[in-house]
């Protein structure tokens, strides 16, 4: 007889639409996993629209992004409080709470631990290297508070093991899982048009913040078009880097070669990516990020830097391509190796086969079915 999984309350901030994804994918897995299981959602109500929800299932948590530091440190802390009233509540109901945030939450985490819940920390990035390329007051009370959640953790999972080194977990390893929440529809993201049959189309897809490395692709833009007159630039996505990466291509002449759209709805994603022939990452620090694999899926090359749990998935002339830094002069030197490379049909179905094979929903849920297995 199958063991029953503990019933789960998911914990979870919403704090933009590039959430949304990754958001979607942890609530259905455990959904499927254990039906009757509840969530507790904080959200920006701009975000409304955005966000799907079940009045019986879920409770949602309006809160407002401030600016003034002291206010985003109040804003915290009212968070903690209603977040933790909802815990409290839904504690009858579950065995576990799943808090997928890279923001500590001690006090939910501390009623949890009182109501003797079991709690699974999913973590989507690192806040210490969100620091490094966001100097943020509020980062500073923050962390160590992210630190002392830590402990309450009974199980923390991350998606790879490079990131308990990157993200400084070693003093947890003893209770660190390897899993992650992304699969792909191959039904919306598969290979309408042929690599060959493309456009000589390069681009970027993501949040346009410092962390993305998305402005050293903009600085190598002047070298890589006037070496390649044939070749045009994509960069879809929004964040607080649109308007200086605008004004940056406007003051470098670039603007007729280089299409920014903005926000890219998941509807619209697969048609940019059948229209590329590499996507450019060339992140500072990720996890592990969704639109790699949604490229991969479209057969589109897949060009990035080595951090986070990339190389888990990107062998170098295998599945795609490594480069060793995001140095503006690294990131033409390795756009030309990938576009002139070539086995790069081949690359790019091996590629596609690989992540129909260990990213589809069946197989992300068997692995996640292993962990609470564990508990």
């Amino acid at each position: 007889m199958e063991r029953k999984h503990p019933r789960i309350c998911l914990v979870s901030i919403f704090f933009n639409k590039a959430f949304f994804i990754p958001f979607s994918n942890i609530r259905r897995i455990i959904v499927e996993i254990t039906p009757e299981s509840y969530s507790i959602i904080a959200a920006d109500p701009e975000l409304l629209d955005t966000l799907i929800f079940e009045i019986e299932k879920d409770d949602v948590i309006f809160y407002k992004n401030q600016i003034n530091p002291l206010l985003r440190v109040i804003n915290y802390i009212i968070l903690n409080l209603k977040i933790s009233w909802s815990v409290l509540l839904r504690s009858k109901d579950v065995d576990s709470f799943l808090f997928f945030m890279e923001t500590g939450l001690p006090l939910p985490m501390i009623v949890a631990k009182l109501r003797k819940k079991r709690i699974i920390w999913l973590l989507p990035s690192s806040m210490r290297k969100m620091m490094d390329y966001h100097p943020d007051l509020l980062y500073l009370f923050l962390i160590p508070l992210q630190l002392f959640s830590y402990n309450f953790a009974d199980k923390i999972i991350v998606y790879s093991p490079n990131l308990i080194k990157e993200w400084k977990l070693q003093n947890y390893s003893d209770k660190i899982f390897i899993a992650h929440e992304q699969y792909i529809n191959i039904n919306i993201f598969s290979i309408t048009t042929f690599l060959k049959n493309r456009p000589l189309l390069i681009g970027y897809v993501g949040r346009l913040s410092e962390e993305k490395g998305v402005q050293n692709f903009i600085r190598a833009l002047p070298e890589l078009l006037n070496d390649r007159k044939d070749l045009s630039v994509f960069i879809g996505g929004d964040g607080p880097l649109k308007e200086a990466i605008e004004i940056n291509l406007n003051n470098e002449r670039l603007t007729a070669r280089v299409d920014l759209p903005g926000w890219i709805s998941q509807e619209d994603l697969p048609k940019y990516l059948n229209n590329l022939r590499l996507l450019v990452l060339p992140s500072y620090t990720e996890g592990l990020p969704n639109i790699m694999l949604q490229a991969m899926a479209c057969g589109t090359l897949v060009l990035a830097t080595p951090v986070g749990a990339i190389t888990d998935i990107i062998k170098d002339k295998e599945t795609g391509f490594i480069m060793e830094n995001n140095s503006p002069v690294c990131i033409v030197e390795n756009i030309t190796r990938a576009l002139e490379d070539p086995n790069r049909e081949k690359i790019a179905m091996n590629a596609k086969d690989m992540v129909e094979k260990e990213f589809s929903f069946d197989c992300t849920v068997m692995q996640w079915k292993r962990i609470l297995n564990e508990l």
